[in-house]
């Protein structure tokens, strides 16, 4: 008993630690590797619509001693293009192009992989 107290404990924390910090670095590897693929694919411009808009907003609550919790929030914004042969493709945009695009637009998407570079309206489809 007194091995789980003392040495179990300090094994099963370190774990933990391990496995939190190997999460942090697979999601910084995949981040890493997403920025080169990107880098190294053509920039595309192609016509398209604005199907679909989404935000996803995550909440954080932190607490900062002496009986205070500092609250926080994070907003992504994405927007669905639909092509020419009707495939479609979310990527992720800043917030300004977010509130420019109304679904139905169509005009000119810039892209570069997965990331996102413009969008141009046109009034002629």
């Amino acid at each position: 008993m007194g091995f789980f107290i003392n040495g179990g404990f300090g094994m099963i924390f370190f774990l933990l630690f391990a496995l939190v910090i190997g999460v942090f670095i697979l999601t910084a590897i995949r981040g890493i590797s997403q920025w080169n693929k990107n880098n190294h694919s053509p920039r595309l411009e192609v016509e398209a619509t604005v199907v679909a808009k989404r935000e996803e907003v995550t909440h954080h609550q932190h607490n900062t001693g002496n009986n205070t919790t500092h609250l926080s929030t994070s907003t992504w914004y994405y927007i669905t293009f639909q092509v020419k042969s009707g495939d479609r493709m979310e990527l992720g945009v800043n917030g300004h192009e977010y509130g420019m695009l109304v679904e139905g637009d169509f005009g000119r998407l810039t892209f570069q992989g997965t990331r996102y570079i413009s969008f141009e309206r046109s009034d002629s489809r």
